[in-house]
């Protein structure tokens, strides 16, 4: 075999385990950033359930409140509430 022949031979070795090597290499990187993905999806589901559930409560407490508690206008009017004041005229 001529040296001409052996550089190539492993010339063309080289390259492709090269080659090799970088189509693993992004492969591992893809699966990586598929992987970080999914758990970002998983940890905004978390926080939307947490939000959805402090919402829910403060959505109970406020009818809880609102049955315990009268609530009345705060613009000065001393008129029952549904009722239009009486303005003398």
């Amino acid at each position: 075999m001529s040296r001409a022949a052996k550089l190539t031979l492993a010339a063309t070795g080289l390259g492709t385990a090269g080659i090799v090597y970088f189509v693993h290499w992004a492969q591992e990187a893809d699966r990586a950033a598929m992987h970080r993905g999914v758990e970002r999806d998983m940890e905004k589901q978390r926080i939307r359930q947490e939000r959805q559930a402090e919402f829910e409560l403060q959505k109970r407490l406020q009818e809880e409140y609102l049955q315990l508690q009268t609530v009345s206008s705060s613009t000065g009017d001393k008129s029952p509430a549904g009722q239009a004041p009486n303005t003398g005229t």
